[in-house]
C-alpha cells in the first residue's frame, strides 16, 4: 500500500440515454451528488438517444474512501427535463451507483435504466462506467480531509441517504423556533440575526420615467428572513436616509452541518429598497462567511457585515463610478443560543411572523436618531395581484388626507326615502370658505359573474374624506354564472363640507374601492374582489345648473355612470352624483367636540314665569341674561376655533414647506442625474452622426455601384431574351413534328386494340363452354363408388380407437391386479415369518423363482396379444391410406388429362399435397 498513490479521483462517465422521448421545448441534464457536492452536465437535445459525453470527478484519499465504503455512501444521478422558456426543472428518474464495486481498473460502460421514471411506457437508461484514477496531483493538505467540502468525514448515519437534496426550514408555532434537518439528528439552537444599519447615495435609485407620489411618501427595507417579511422603520429623503439600525432573530434548531448545508444552499440574502410597492434596487448578501470552518460557533459569533451596492432593475441604468454607487449596510450574524451575543451598536426591533423575535442590544450611539418609532409597514410583495398594490397606495393616501385636511359630518339627506344605509361623525368646525357638498352613490347591479359556483353578493365600501370610516354595506344577493342581479336598497347620500382644492385633489388621488364580498351560511365571509371607482371621472362629467330648496341660490350637479370590473370575476355597474351646493353659511357651522367643554348655558326645567312688564325691566329678566351669555359663550368660542384654525393652518404649512423642500431636493437630484444621463446621450449622440456620415459615404458608393450593375443587368437581360425567344421558336417545330408522330403511334395502339378485344371475347366463349364440360365431368364423378369406400372407411377408424381404447384400459387392470397380487405376498410372508422363521426363507425363495416364472409367461402372453393388434391395425391403415391414394391419383390424373387444368392450378397443388401426405404416413 505504501508504493500506490494516497490520492484518488472517482471518475463518473456519462456516455449516453436511450428510450428518451423527443422533445424541441425541452433538454435533458444530469446532475451527480456525492458526500454533499453536487456536479452536473451540460444541456443536451430531448431525443431519443441524447449525447452526453461527459466526465464527473471527485478526489479523495485512500483513507476517506476506506471510509465511504465501510459507510455505503452512494453516488446518486438525477436526470432532470429543463424547459428553454420558464427554466422550470422536472425530474425524469435518477440512478444510484454502488461504490463498493467500483475498482482501479477499467471497466466497460454498462446500461442502467432510470428509477421512478417519468416516462414509464419507454424505461429509458443511461450508458454509464465507474472507475477510480490514481491523482497525479497529491492535495497538499491532510489527506484525511475531504477534498471537495474540505472537512472531516461525516459520521456514518443511515438516515442521512435517504434527505431530500434541498432543506426546507419548517416552522414550530408552539415552541418559537424553525427546525432545519431531522429531529433525531438536530438537537442544537442557533440564532440567526439580521441587521440594516445604514445607507448612503441612495438618490441614484430614482427612476428618471416614474412619478415616487403615486407610489406613497415613505421608503423602506424589505427583506425575507426564512419566510417572515422584514420591513424597516421608514423613511422620507433619499438624500440624507435618516432611520435607526434594526436588527430581526430567528431561532432556528438544528446541528452545524445541516445549518451549513441549507446557508450553502441559500447561497446569498436578497434586501430591496421600495417605495409603496415599488422596488427601487436589490442587494446580495452572501451567507457562505457564515459556513466557515475556522470559526467554532461554541464561542464566538460567524459574522457577514459590510457595504453592499444597491443595484437598480435591468430597465435602468447603473453609474459608472465607483464612489457614486448606492449602498446599504447589512451585518448578518450566526451564534449558538448559549453563546454571547455580538456587541454590535444596533437598536432591537420587533419584526412581523410567529418566529421573529427582538434581539436586544445596547443603546444607540450618539449619533443615531432616538426620536419616537414610526409603526412599520408590510410591503406588498412584487408579484402581488394588481388590485392589493392599488389597495396599499388607497390606504397610503387616505392617512396622508386624513392627517391634513379636516373631515366633516356625513349624513344621508333628510328627505331621501329611498337611502337604505346612514352614515354619521361628530360634527367639526367648517372653513370659512368652505362648500357644501352632497355625493349621492347607486350600486346600481353587478353581474357577469366568472367563478364555476353561485355567491351570496354583498359589497362593502369606505371613504374617510366624507368624514366617516364606518363600512357602508349592501343588503345579500344571489348571483349566479353568466346572469345580472339587481342591488336592492344601495343607494346611499353623503353631505359634508370642504374647500373644492382638498376635493378636487382626494377624488383625483384617491379611488373609491368597492368589495365584493362571498357571505356563505357555513363559513367565514371570502373577498371575491375589488373595484376601483375613479371619482375623476366624476370631476370631468358636465355640470348641470340646479336650485337650492332653502334659499334662492343655484347649485350644480355633476352625474356619471358606468360599468366597472371587479378584478375579473364581475362586473359592477353604479351611478354616482355630485351636488355642489355653494358657500356654508354662518349658521351652519357648528362646534367640534375636541373643542373646551365650558359650561353650557342653563337648560330651565321647566318655564319661568313672565313677571309683568311694569315690574320686571327686559334687561333684568332671566331670558335676557341666558341669551347675553349665550352670546359671550359663542364669541369666546368662535376666538378660540379662529386661534385653533391659525394653530392648524401654521401647522399645516410648515409641513407642505418641509414636504416642499424634501420633494425640491429629490428633483434636484433627478434633475443631476438625468444631466448626466444626458451628458452620456449627447456623446452617443456624436458617435451616432459619425458614423452615420462614414454610413452615407458608403451608401453613396454603393449607390453608383448599383446603378452600373443595373446597366448591365438590363443589357444581359435584352441578350438572354432574344436568346430565349429563338430557342422557343425551335422547340415549337420540334413539339409540332413530336404530336404528329405520336398522333400515328396513337392511330396503331388503337387498331391493336380492337384485335386484343375480338381475341378476349373469343377466348370468354371458349371459356364458358370449357366451364360446361367441368361441371357435367364432376357430376359424373359423384357417382361413383369412391365416395361409399370413404365411408365404410370412417367406420372403421371409429372401430379401431374403440379398440385401442378397450386395450388401454385392460393394460391399467393388468397392472392393479399385479399390484394387489404383489401387496398380497408381501402380507403372507410376514405372517408366515412369525410362524417360523426358517420355513418362511425356503418358502419366499419358491415364492419369488414362481413370480419370476409366471411374470415371464405374462408378459410374453401380453406381447403376442398387443402384436397380434398392432399388427391388425397397421394392415387397415395400409388398407385405408392404399384406396385413398389411389382415388387422390386417379382424380389429379383425370384432372390433367381434361387439358383444362394445369400443375401450377390451384386444386392441382392441394392434390398433390394431400397425395405427399399420404405416402409420407403410408
Amino acid at each position: 500500500m505504501g508504493s500506490k498513490s494516497e490520492q484518488l479521483l472517482i471518475v463518473v462517465c456519462i456516455l449516453e440515454g436511450r428510450h428518451f422521448p423527443k422533445s424541441s421545448r425541452l433538454s435533458l441534464i444530469v446532475q451527480a451528488s456525492f458526500d454533499g457536492e453536487t456536479l452536473s452536465t451540460d444541456p443536451v437535445e430531448h431525443r431519443e438517444q441524447p449525447q452526453f459525453s461527459t466526465e464527473l470527478a471527485w478526489e479523495l484519499s485512500r483513507r476517506t474512501l476506506h471510509q465511504h465504503r465501510l459507510q455505503r455512501t452512494p453516488i446518486k444521478l438525477q436526470c432532470f427535463a429543463v424547459d428553454s422558456v420558464s427554466k422550470k426543472r422536472e425530474s425524469v428518474g435518477y440512478i444510484v451507483l454502488d461504490l463498493r464495486s467500483v475498482q482501479e481498473r477499467k471497466q466497460d460502460p454498462r446500461w442502467f435504466p432510470l428509477l421512478n421514471s417519468k416516462y414509464t411506457k419507454l424505461k429509458p437508461a443511461l450508458l454509464l462506467s465507474v472507475q477510480l484514477e490514481t491523482d497525479s496531483k497529491p492535495d497538499p493538505v491532510s489527506p484525511d480531509k475531504f477534498r471537495a467540502k474540505q472537512a472531516p468525514p461525516r459520521t456514518a448515519s443511515p438516515a442521512l441517504d435517504l434527505l431530500p437534496d434541498r432543506l426546507q426550514p419548517v416552522l414550530v408555532a408552539d415552541r418559537g423556533f424553525h427546525q432545519i434537518g431531522p429531529e433525531d439528528l438536530c438537537s442544537d439552537m442557533f440564532v440567526l440575526s439580521v441587521t440594516v444599519a445604514f445607507a448612503t447615495k441612495l438618490q441614484q435609485l430614482i427612476p428618471c420615467d416614474l412619478k415616487l407620489s403615486a407610489e406613497g411618501s415613505d421608503f423602506f427595507f424589505y427583506y425575507t428572513l426564512l419566510g417572515n417579511d422584514i420591513t424597516s422603520e421608514p423613511f422620507h429623503s433619499l438624500l440624507t436616509p435618516t432611520f435607526e439600525p434594526e436588527r430581526a432573530s430567528v431561532r432556528i434548531r438544528s446541528s452545524k452541518q445541516f445549518l451549513h448545508r441549507f446557508l450553502h444552499q441559500e447561497k446569498s440574502l436578497e434586501i430591496h429598497l421600495c417605495c409603496g410597492s415599488l422596488s427601487l434596487g436589490s442587494a446580495d448578501v452572501p451567507l457562505a462567511p457564515l459556513c466557515s470552518s475556522s470559526i467554532d460557533l461554541e464561542t464566538k459569533a460567524a459574522t457577514a457585515e459590510g457595504a453592499f451596492v444597491l443595484k437598480p432593475p435591468k430597465k435602468q441604468t447603473q453609474p459608472a463610478v465607483r464612489a457614486e454607487l448606492p449602498t446599504v449596510g447589512v451585518a448578518v450574524t450566526l451564534r449558538r443560543e448559549d453563546a454571547p451575543a455580538p456587541l454590535v451598536p444596533l437598536v432591537p426591533v420587533v419584526s412581523s411572523g410567529p418566529s421573529v423575535q427582538p434581539d436586544p442590544g445596547p443603546d444607540p450611539g450618539p449619533g443615531l436618531d432616538q426620536g419616537p418609532r414610526s409603526p412599520v409597514l408590510s410591503p406588498i410583495p412584487r408579484e402581488a395581484p394588481l388590485c392589493e398594490q392599488k389597495a396599499f397606495l388607497l390606504r397610503t393616501l387616505q392617512v396622508y388626507t386624513d392627517s391634513v385636511f379636516p373631515l366633516v359630518s356625513v349624513a344621508p339627506p333628510a328627505d331621501s326615502d329611498t337611502s337604505s344605509l346612514s352614515v354619521s361623525a361628530p360634527k367639526v368646525s367648517i372653513p370659512p370658505l368652505a362648500h357644501h357638498f352632497c355625493f349621492s352613490l347607486d350600486l346600481r347591479s353587478i353581474g357577469n359573474l366568472r367563478l364555476p359556483h353561485p355567491i351570496s353578493a354583498t359589497l362593502r365600501y369606505q371613504y374617510s374624506f366624507f368624514g366617516s370610516s364606518a363600512p357602508v354595506m349592501t343588503p345579500v344577493v344571489t348571483l349566479s354564472r353568466h346572469s345580472e342581479a339587481l342591488l336592492p336598497q344601495s343607494f346611499c347620500a353623503f353631505d359634508f363640507a370642504a374647500l373644492p382644492q382638498q376635493l378636487h385633489l382626494s377624488f383625483n388621488t384617491v379611488p373609491l374601492v368597492v368589495e365584493l364580498w362571498h357571505r356563505p351560511l357555513s363559513s367565514r365571509d371570502e373577498l371575491i374582489g375589488r373595484a376601483l371607482l375613479q371619482l375623476s371621472h366624476l370631476l370631468r362629467s358636465p355640470r348641470v345648473k340646479g336650485q337650492r330648496l332653502s334659499s334662492a341660490e343655484q347649485s350644480w350637479r355633476q352625474t356619471h355612470q358606468e360599468r366597472v370590473p371587479t378584478e375579473s370575476a364581475a362586473e359592477l355597474s353604479y351611478m354616482a352624483s355630485l351636488d355642489d351646493l355653494g358657500l356654508v353659511r354662518a349658521t351652519e357651522v357648528t362646534v367640534t367636540e375636541s373643542t373646551p367643554t365650558d359650561p353650557a348655558p342653563p337648560h330651565p326645567t321647566a318655564p319661568p314665569s313672565v313677571p309683568a312688564p311694569s315690574l320686571v325691566p327686559p334687561r333684568q329678566t332671566l331670558e335676557y341674561r341666558a341669551a347675553l351669555e349665550l352670546e359671550m359663550w359663542k364669541e369666546e368660542q368662535e376666538d378660540l376655533f379662529d386661534h385653533q384654525l391659525k394653530q392648524k393652518e401654521q401647522s399645516h404649512m410648515q409641513a407642505l414647506a418641509e414636504e416642499w423642500k424634501r420633494r425640491d431636493q429629490e428633483r434636484e437630484a433627478l434633475l443631476q442625474k438625468k444631466e448626466e444621463e444626458f451628458q452620456c446621450l449627447e456623446e452617443q449622440l456624436h458617435k451616432t452622426l459619425s458614423d452615420l456620415e462614414a454610413r452615407e459615404k458608403r451608401l453613396g458608393e454603393a449607390e453608383l455601384q448599383t446603378e452600373r450593375l443595373q446597366r448591365e443587368l438590363r443589357a444581359e437581360h435584352s441578350l438572354t431574351l432574344t436568346e430565349l425567344k429563338e430557342s422557343g421558336r425551335r422547340l415549337q417545330l420540334d413539339c409540332d413534328h413530336r404530336v404528329a408522330l405520336e398522333r400515328d403511334k396513337s392511330r396503331l395502339l388503337q387498331e391493336e386494340r380492337e384485335r386484343l378485344l375480338q381475341q378476349i371475347s373469343d377466348a370468354e366463349a371458349k371459356y364458358k363452354s370449357l366451364e360446361k364440360e367441368f361441371l357435367l365431368y364432376r357430376e359424373q364423378q359423384n357417382m361413383r363408388p369412391e365416395f361409399r369406400l370413404q365411408s365404410e372407411i370412417n367406420l372403421l377408424m371409429l372401430e379401431k380407437v374403440e379398440l385401442e381404447r378397450k386395450l388401454e384400459s385392460i393394460t391399467k387392470s393388468k397392472l392393479h391386479y399385479k399390484q394387489q397380487w404383489g401387496r398380497a405376498l408381501k402380507e403372507l410372508a410376514r405372517f408366515k415369518q412369525r410362524e417360523q422363521e426358517n420355513a418362511m426363507c425356503r418358502l419366499k425363495k419358491q415364492q419369488q423363482e414362481l413370480e419370476v416364472m409366471r411374470l415371464k409367461y405374462l408378459s410374453s402372453e401380453e406381447r403376442k396379444v398387443t402384436g397380434q393388434e398392432r399388427e391388425e391395425l397397421e394392415e387397415i391403415k395400409n388398407q385405408i391410406n392404399s384406396d385413398h391414394l389411389s382415388r387422390l391419383l386417379e382424380e389429379r390424373d383425370t384432372l390433367l388429362r381434361t387439358g383444362v387444368y394445369t400443375h401450377e392450378d390451384r386444386i392441382i397443388s392441394e392434390l398433390n399435397r394431400q397425395i405427399q401426405e399420404v405416402m409420407k404416413g403410408h
